[in-house]
């Protein structure tokens, strides 16, 4: 019968006959596997990154070539800075620098030699080993605080949002009056601060007003005459106005905060700050030229009928298609939907192998489509793809650079409707898998309810954090160092068996969170200080359960499996009450809040392991299998 135990079994605890404690294989085993992972995947972190300029294209379509490669290296060459490694990949071309600073001068230096139909972002390049990558080993993502990320200030267009909902209002209008029959000559926004209804004569003006007072109260309507006609000028009231800029504000968050969650960002931080600005910050973020793109795209769709040879012009517009081979088409101002009903997209290909975008629109947006497309079967319908763009213009004055806004509609898709649309179809006419992959996620995520312009932008580099992360790490290593020395000076050999278990924690903590693409951030660091002391704890805990048992006299095979057994269940509530809390803490904190929670979660779990699995291994090794007279502890 074996002998081998994890606790006390029972039997003789002051008699004199051996009791062994032995692991069996397996546990070494595994003791032994999980090290070896852990030093694995903590391994990348002892390659820092290398600051480095990304350039891509400032859309999808745009690609980089070796004419663009050719041009950015003369610059760099021109202007004396030198570079660890250019490469070219599928997401551009990528620049490696010695130092940050060179990092700055050589995005300033790229993107005036390259121009504006491509993006040069400040970047992070990776120096893991392919090796290490090819296992899925990458290093820990450092936070805003410590190790960079990108910090965007978003400016809301307010009057583009008023401007778009009064465009609304105009379809809807037209479509009430044909509904009851009420004739007029015009419906229009005039200065892009109120509607003009123009209707053919005075008798009509006063059962209009009734139809649209009674329909819209948001509106305060005002009687006007101009050129013999009679006008009704609706303008919407104060409150109304302040619930359509704090419902765009609100809207872009959500959408900003979806889009960020596509980009898979960890720990990602999206808010409003004051009345027209959102800042969004995402830490440990590697391709900065992407996150700029979707973040700063205001892509939207409009999905309009074709108009007739015989069509009022005053009805109609004419856009030219994205691809300008095709020329231009013109189509009707009423407008079917627009992005705002669509719930989801799914980019793929046709059955010719051709890009393509899947549609599923909202019940309003389906029944728009249905009852429109009902009577135009035979007819075709526009799909046009909306880009709200922001530059710096002239200086003025003043000698400040102003900011020129810039909105362009192209036909992406002018297809016949072959019958009556619901809630579910399909738009082609794509340039390639990308610019479909692109539309798709940012339909999915849900298209702005005004525009935002990118007005700052900051990519935070080592220089801002590094005396966080120099603190941070005097922190770990004083405590860590001063835990080293207490044990072995108070336990002697079974300290040094807790520091060794100790050591290991650090090091499968940061496995784990590496592993898992965790974000390390300032509080973050406190939780890994914090989890020290409770790995610690777990120790010690043992260590005077064993003191007290060998006190009590018995024998020190006996106390030591004693002391592990009986240590275990308030180990056990201890940490299960902690993890509770940083569960909670998790559950309800944000930003800083959550990465202090992540770490202490991981640390609890990976000192559980360490402090009763590691450190009983190491004294069944040193003491198991041999009688002892006395144990110093």
């Amino acid at each position: 019968m074996s002998l081998s135990t994890l606790a006390f079994p029972g039997g003789r605890p002051h008699g004199g006959s051996l009791m062994v404690n032995q692991y069996p294989v397996w546990k070494y085993l595994l003791i032994l596997v999980v090290i070896l992972l852990g030093g694995l995947y903590a391994a990348p972190n002892l390659y820092p990154d290398d600051p480095a300029v990304q350039v891509t294209g400032a859309r999808s379509t745009v690609t980089v070539d070796e004419s663009v490669l050719r041009t950015l290296e003369l610059a760099l060459k021109e202007e004396g800075i030198a570079t660890r490694g250019v490469e070219m990949g599928k997401n551009g071309v990528l620049v490696r620098l010695a130092d940050p600073e060179s990092q700055l001068r050589a995005k300033s230096v790229i993107q005036r030699a390259i121009g504006e139909q491509y993006i040069a972002a400040q970047n992070l390049a990776p120096t893991t080993p392919e090796w290490l990558q090819s296992i899925g080993a990458q290093p820990m993502k450092l936070g805003l605080d410590l190790r960079g990320g990108v910090h965007f200030l978003l400016e809301v267009d307010m009057q583009k949002a008023i401007e778009q909902r009064l465009e609304v209002y105009v379809s809807e209008i037209k479509t009430l009056m044909r509904e009851e029959k009420v004739r007029y000559r015009s419906v229009r926004t005039r200065e892009n601060r109120e509607i003009v209804v123009k209707l053919p004569d005075v008798e009509r003006l006063q059962v209009t007003r009734d139809l649209l007072r009674k329909e819209y109260n948001e509106f305060d309507i005002r009687e006007s005459v101009e050129d013999d006609a009679s006008l009704l000028l609706l303008s919407l009231t104060e409150a109304k106005r302040k619930e359509i800029e704090d419902y765009a504000i609100r809207q872009n968050l959500t959408t900003l905060r979806n889009r960020v969650n596509e980009l898979g960002v960890a720990e990602p931080l999206v808010q409003r700050q004051g009345r027209s600005r959102i800042v969004v910050e995402l830490p440990g973020v590697q391709d900065t030229a992407l996150a700029k793109r979707v973040l700063g795209a205001t892509a939207n769709l409009e999905f309009r009928l074709e108009a007739t040879h015989d069509a009022n012009t005053a009805l109609t517009e004419e856009y030219s298609f994205r691809d300008e081979r095709q020329g231009a088409a013109v189509v009707e101002r009423d407008i079917i939907v627009t992005g705002d009903s669509v719930v989801n997209a799914q980019a793929n290909f046709d059955e010719n192998g051709m890009p393509q975008v899947n549609i599923g629109l909202d019940a309003a947006g389906g029944k728009r489509m249905n009852h429109v497309t009902r009577k135009a079967v035979k007819r075709r319908m526009a799909v046009l793809f909306i880009e709200y763009k922001s530059r710096l213009g002239q200086a003025d004055a003043e000698g400040t650079k102003v900011r020129r806004h810039k909105v362009e509609k192209h036909i992406i898709s002018l297809a016949t409707i072959q019958e009556p649309l619901g809630n579910r179809f399909r738009i082609t006419g794509l340039d390639s898998a990308a610019e479909a992959s692109e539309l798709a996620l940012l339909l999915r995520a849900g298209s702005l309810a005004a525009p935002v312009y990118i007005v700052e932008e900051r990519t935070v580099g080592p220089s801002l954090g590094q005396e966080n992360i120099d603190l941070g790490v005097k922190s770990v290593v004083i405590g860590f160092s001063a835990v080293l020395l207490f044990m072995v000076v108070y336990y002697r050999l079974f300290g040094l068996f807790a520091n060794v278990a100790l050591t290991l924690n650090l090091a499968l903590l940061i496995a784990v969170m590496s592993g898992l693409g965790a974000t390390l951030t300032l509080p973050g660091i406190a939780g890994i200080v914090l989890t020290v002391g409770m790995a610690v704890d777990a120790n010690v805990l043992i260590f005077a359960r064993i003191r007290e048992e060998l006190a009590n006299g018995m024998t020190p095979q006996a106390a030591i499996s004693a002391g592990y057994g009986r240590a275990f269940v308030t180990i056990l509530d201890a940490n299960v009450t902690t993890l509770l809390a940083a569960v909670i803490l998790f559950a309800v904190g944000t930003g800083p809040v959550k990465g202090f929670a992540v770490t202490l979660s991981i640390g609890i779990l990976t000192s559980m392991f360490t402090a009763i699995m590691v450190t009983r291994a190491l004294v069944n090794l040193a003491y198991g299998g041999r009688k002892l007279a006395a144990l110093r502890i």
